[in-house]
């Protein structure tokens, strides 16, 4: 498990140093992180539109950005959904 979460630590911050703010990723860092490394994961990975409604909905202070922490909510529904549990 240890590498599963340095995988995703290190990957949220590729893609959250690409512009803007290193710490939190921005709308484009988003569609892309999800359409490389989600593709499978995520329902309809290649549609902006659902890319944006799925950002709006873990988006908690409706700045425009994802906290590693937002980012994780959906990681932790992600991994809920692959295993059964939701």
């Amino acid at each position: 498990m240890e590498a599963a979460i340095t995988t995703i630590v290190s990957q949220f911050k590729v893609y959250a140093g690409n512009e803007g703010s290193s710490s939190t990723l921005s709308k484009d860092e988003f569609h892309k992180l999800v359409t490389s490394q989600l593709p499978n994961f995520v329902k309809n990975a290649s549609n902006p539109a659902s890319i944006d409604q799925l950002m709006s909905s873990i988006d908690e202070n409706n700045d425009g950005e994802l906290t590693f922490s937002e980012f994780w909510q959906l990681i932790g529904k992600l991994a809920s959904k692959q295993g059964g549990f939701s």
